[in-house]
């Protein structure tokens, strides 16, 4: 063989095993972020020289809320008053950034969000009945009476909802329950919520069941305090039969004034729903806490409001008899869906429903 055909053998080989030349990352620089306040919400603007998108982290408790933005900008509503941190990150790529950190101060009122201090409040008894289950949510986490439903269901849980829920949403602190719905992408969803149940632990045919609540507010957002029977796992929905104490959608006009009672049902086969819904006079259910109720026994459901009735339905037709049977306890905020429509450019997220107590009487 000639020799020089194997010298151009010997240095193609040697060309072929050198090493790919790596990018060069050019990190961004001069960060400067502007922060701005209305009320609870805090807007943050961040600009950096070769950034090609950013993260925006807000620090609440042992919680935060990241968001991303290719124009470096973010929205966030703290629900409690406190100093809170808030980390700002411009991207070359994810794992190549500089960062900035901000403390700010909030100071939280009624009406923008958060927590209220006042509202109706209901009595521990009533003539003829007896307290036999109550949870007021006065420790460090859930008690053992609650699970989780965890996903997006199937077709966002039957009604093209937006939201996963997690088991990171709900809180319990302060007091009260708070069920957070999120703007963050998690397991293919744009946002993240919470949803708790009784089932399979906790469960009741008949009585009545007071709910101490204040609501979120918005475009979008979707509370639920609500029952289904222990046997939609054998007979499915709407067989099971469900109670709507209070939903609400969210948004424009009286919806962020306005609650529904419902109850739905299956009527030879058909999907089957009866209600009615009540208003305040003016203001928000997010302003003040408000007690949700029903009362329920053998021939019909009344849906009340701090004890006054709005709403009324006859259960004593055989149709729905799923209302003679036990029901267990679901406690959520959904985000879009089917009943509230989605978040649109007026909605202002995260935010919560605070659940003060619930009791059961029978």
């Amino acid at each position: 063989m000639n020799i020089n055909y194997l010298m151009i053998i010997f240095f193609a080989g040697i060309t072929s095993c050198k090493k790919p030349v790596a990018p060069v990352i050019v990190l961004p620089n001069n960060l400067v972020t502007t922060i701005t306040f209305s009320n609870a919400t805090v807007n943050v603007s961040a600009q950096a020289e070769n950034a090609n998108f950013y993260t925006i982290t807000f620090y609440h408790g042992n919680d935060s809320t990241v968001v991303e933005s290719q124009a470096g900008t973010a929205t966030h509503v703290f629900t409690v008053s406190g100093t809170y941190t808030i980390k700002t990150k411009a991207h070359a790529t994810y794992a190549d950034y500089i960062s900035k950190t901000d403390l700010v101060q909030v100071t939280v009122s009624n009406g923008q969000g958060g927590q209220p201090s006042s509202g109706y409040s209901s009595p521990l008894t009533y003539p003829n009945y007896t307290l036999v289950w109550q949870d007021e949510f006065n420790g460090a986490a859930l008690s053992t009476d609650w699970t989780y439903d965890i996903g997006n269901g199937s077709w966002g849980w039957g009604n093209n909802e937006l939201q996963y829920y997690t088991d990171q949403n709900a809180i319990v602190a302060n007091g009260v329950l708070e069920i957070t719905a999120k703007q963050e992408q998690f397991n293919g969803q744009a946002y993240t919520s919470s949803r708790i149940k009784t089932q399979g632990l906790k469960s009741w045919k008949y009585g009545r069941v007071d709910i101490r609540a204040a609501l979120p507010y918005g475009q979008g957002m979707w509370p639920a305090l609500w029952m289904l029977g222990d046997n939609i796992t054998t007979v499915g929905w709407p067989s099971c039969g469900e109670i709507d104490i209070m939903e609400m959608k969210g948004g424009a006009g009286a919806n962020d004034r306005t609650t529904f009672g419902t109850v739905h049902w299956q009527d030879n086969g058909t999907h089957a729903q009866y209600g009615g819904t009540t208003t305040l006079a003016s203001g928000k259910f997010t302003d003040e806490f408000h007690v949700f109720s029903i009362v329920w026994d053998h021939s019909g459901i009344h849906w009340l409001l701090d004890n006054l009735e709005f709403k009324s339905v006859s259960t004593t037709p055989a149709e729905l008899s799923e209302f003679q049977e036990k029901f267990f306890l679901i406690f959520n905020v959904a985000v879009g869906g089917n009943f509230s429509g989605n978040p649109d450019a007026t909605t202002v997220l995260p935010q919560s429903m605070y659940v003060d107590y619930v009791r059961v009487f029978q």
